[in-house]
């Protein structure tokens, strides 16, 4: 019995990554890439014109981000699965993604064989997920549940609330990334989102959001 060839689409927004992904899928067993995408737009349409059995999806790209992308394919087309292939394994990007619709994840230092068994198990229909996702997601599953905080003001999260709080301390969105272990590119979707939220145009306007709704303290001010 022939074995199932995987007909997979590759979206990455960085021409030399993308060529370079190809060029490996085109060695590997059981894969045939029948087209490549610049962004996660283009990905969206490559999936309506071949209806391939895998997307093999970044996560940052201009236009329409990796996440967004996946959202779209498994909601108009739940016959083609997405496995996230990205530099990026923190939580503000592992999870958004699975929550979009994404079977599996891996990091680019993925070696081929890991692309394949991912590859052949989403078409399964079982999850391809390297040993670092699994192992933070059992991290996350048996973690001690937190107490919920404080009501956070105009529908802002958690993370945009800790975002916030930083901006006031004067932190740049290089050192404010630092802090929460993750990548500037998330911090900069956190601020694009909380300024969305609140209204609020630059830098200086959130600062004085943030001590108005306290979230933070201006300085000199103690803390009774």
């Amino acid at each position: 019995m022939t074995a199932h060839i995987a007909r997979v689409v590759v979206a990455d927004d960085q021409a030399v990554v993308r060529e370079g992904i190809v060029m490996l899928l085109g060695l590997l067993p059981g894969i045939e890439v029948i087209g490549s995408a610049k962004d996660g737009e283009e990905a969206v349409a490559l999936v309506a014109e071949l209806a391939p059995d895998v997307v093999l999806m970044d996560l940052r790209m201009p236009r329409c981000d990796g996440v967004e992308a996946t959202r779209r394919i498994r909601g108009a087309h739940p016959g083609t699965q997405v496995v996230v292939l990205t530099t990026y394994a923190d939580d503000d990007s592992l999870f958004p993604a699975l929550r979009a619709g994404a079977r599996g994840y891996l990091t680019k230092d993925a070696d081929g064989d890991e692309i394949v068994r991912a590859i052949q198990e989403v078409v399964a229909g079982r999850a391809g997920l390297s040993p670092v996702v699994q192992r933070r997601l059992l991290e996350q599953v048996t973690a001690t549940p937190e107490q919920p905080g404080p009501k956070l003001p105009d529908g802002l999260t958690a993370r945009e609330g800790e975002v916030l709080t930083l901006i006031a301390e004067g932190l740049t969105n290089v050192e404010i990334a630092r802090r929460l272990h993750i990548s500037t590119a998330t911090v900069k979707t956190h601020i694009n989102n909380l300024f969305a939220k609140t209204g609020i145009h630059d830098r200086a306007q959130a600062v004085r959001y943030a001590y108005r709704e306290g979230l933070a303290q201006p300085p000199g001010t103690s803390i009774t």
